[in-house]
């Protein structure tokens, strides 16, 4: 089927397509809204881009991302310094910090252990949270990797990687989501619910 763009506009297509979420289907309909829109969202958002491509770093204390390094959570004086979270993911510290679940410091790993993909303890930021926890001040790690398989397999070798150490390792609670209704819910999150449950 013959192209009915020219080469600039299909190449804006196909980098579309690559985000998560958008499919051909969906990147065609967003380059066109952003061809539309020139001077409102297309020009805007290609300087915003070269913005972040010049001074996005990643946080030398914990991973995330910042124009500063360490980043403003690692500089933010509020914050409890003997209260570690590890994630998996900049994603994730995002999803708990727009939840005000804590006020700790993050540690970032960069992915989880997968032995089918090839990813291995090598291949995230552990020397970082081993040394972060070495240096003292640290009285809690809390785990919280997602309720998968590579993510408890990834809980259970931190654990193990972190008993020399006088730290409390935690992981995030699984189970019935707030206002989740029994009858929709999985076996899997029954199962853990049913085996995490509290005192009333």
């Amino acid at each position: 089927m013959a192209s009915v763009t020219g080469p600039e506009i299909e190449r804006l297509i196909q980098l579309l397509a690559k985000l998560p979420g958008l499919g051909p289907r969906s990147a065609r309909r967003a380059a066109l809204h952003l061809v539309k829109k020139r001077e409102q969202i297309l020009g805007p958002l290609a300087d915003a881009m070269q913005v972040a491509r010049e001074r996005i770093l990643v946080c030398d204390s914990c991973g995330n991302i910042d124009t500063l390094s360490p980043c403003t959570l690692c500089s933010d004086p509020k914050r409890d310094n003997t209260l570690l979270i590890v994630v998996e993911d900049v994603a994730d510290l995002w999803a708990l910090e727009r939840a005000g679940a804590t006020a700790g410091r993050y540690h970032v790993l960069g992915g989880v252990l997968a032995a089918l993909d090839g990813i291995g303890p090598k291949d995230l930021n552990l020397d970082g949270l081993v040394a972060r926890v070495a240096s003292g001040g640290i009285k809690e790690v809390i785990l919280a990797l997602n309720a998968t398989v590579d993510g408890q397999t990834t809980a259970h070798y931190i654990t193990d990687l972190l008993s020399p150490y006088e730290v409390i390792v935690t992981k995030l609670a699984h189970g019935v989501p707030v206002g989740g209704e029994l009858d929709y819910l999985d076996e899997g999150t029954l199962t853990a619910a049913m085996r995490q449950r509290t005192a009333v």
